[in-house]
């Protein structure tokens, strides 16, 4: 029996996601808590319902072949309650203005091949592949080393965004199928990472110099949060492991962005650092000098 996977989108033509054209398989369930989390309807593992407010018409249609009471139109207002929802679907297929969807499908090894291989040519004339990300792909282990193997048989290059929590036993499973990682570097300090991430960061570095040792191409992919982590310690913790792993492919800055929030609402869940605004380009701009002038030559911004 074929594996399967809860998968939350597929995106072909990916550009962010590793070297060349890619097609970037996001997996749901994040076993971190990132206050700034840029896809939050990946941390939890199952399927759940996603509402794009900015869609819906208020025709009410959701609320007439619901069950459990779940959609409500009050003074002009739509309401959901998230907890009632059974995932029966009636009221997606009910919505005409595509407002309401499931977000997570199980897909088989097969399925999400198909996929894969449709930019098989893009991928030979970029030098591209396929990424998996998420949440954190690897708390789907036995699907991620299946579909690598997978690739591999293809002659796709693979690539894993990975925060790097996941067990040590765990890990070594998976890097004779990895090309290249993206690997995040959140916050420095394990004290600090814990109070921001909901996990401390023993476990990551050393997930980082076992992928490092092993000669798998890193690059090194860096949130920067204003309050949080734009500070000395952190860039110079950046610094640190650019000295420590001369052979990083690259550094790269992703800075905050308030696309996140819009979506926690989406869920039912509450905003996180709602004083925040999505970081200006020339502020962005001045952290990678900051950082080429502590030396660390290979940063660069996120495209």
């Amino acid at each position: 029996m074929s594996e399967t996977a809860i998968v939350f989108d597929i995106q072909r033509a990916s550009l962010h996601d590793g070297p060349g054209i890619r097609t970037t398989i996001f997996l749901k369930g994040c076993p971190l808590k990132c206050l700034w989390c840029h896809n939050p309807e990946a941390v939890n593992p199952a399927q759940q319902l996603f509402f794009h407010f900015d869609k819906c018409m208020q025709c009410g249609d959701c609320v007439a072949v619901c069950e459990t009471d779940v959609h409500h139109l009050t003074d002009g207002k739509h309401t959901i309650d998230f907890e009632k929802c059974t995932l029966c679907g009636k009221c997606v297929e009910a919505c005409n203005s595509n407002a309401l969807k499931i977000k997570g499908k199980a897909m088989s090894i097969d399925e999400v091949m198909h996929e894969i291989m449709a930019d098989i040519d893009f991928y030979k004339n970029s030098g591209g592949g396929m990424t998996l990300s998420g949440g954190e792909p690897l708390l789907q282990l036995t699907f991620c080393i299946e579909l690598l193997k997978r690739c591999r048989e293809k002659g796709v290059h693979t690539c894993v965004e990975t925060s790097g929590f996941i067990s040590a036993e765990q890990f070594q499973k998976i890097l004779p199928w990895v090309d290249i990682f993206l690997f995040d570097y959140k916050v420095t300090g394990s004290t600090e990472h814990q109070k921001y991430t909901g996990v401390p960061n023993e476990r990551i570095l050393e997930n980082l110099d076992v992928a490092y040792q092993h000669g798998i191409p890193i690059i090194l992919r860096c949130i920067v949060v204003p309050g949080i982590n734009d500070n000395d310690l952190h860039f110079m913790g950046i610094c640190d492991l650019d000295a420590k792993y001369p052979d990083l492919k690259g550094i790269e800055i992703l800075p905050y962005h308030t696309m996140g929030n819009n979506k926690r609402t989406s869920i039912g869940k509450e905003e996180t650092l709602t004083d925040l605004e999505t970081v200006p380009a020339e502020v962005a701009g001045k952290w990678v000098q900051k950082l080429k002038k502590l030396g660390c030559e290979k940063v660069s911004l996120s495209r």
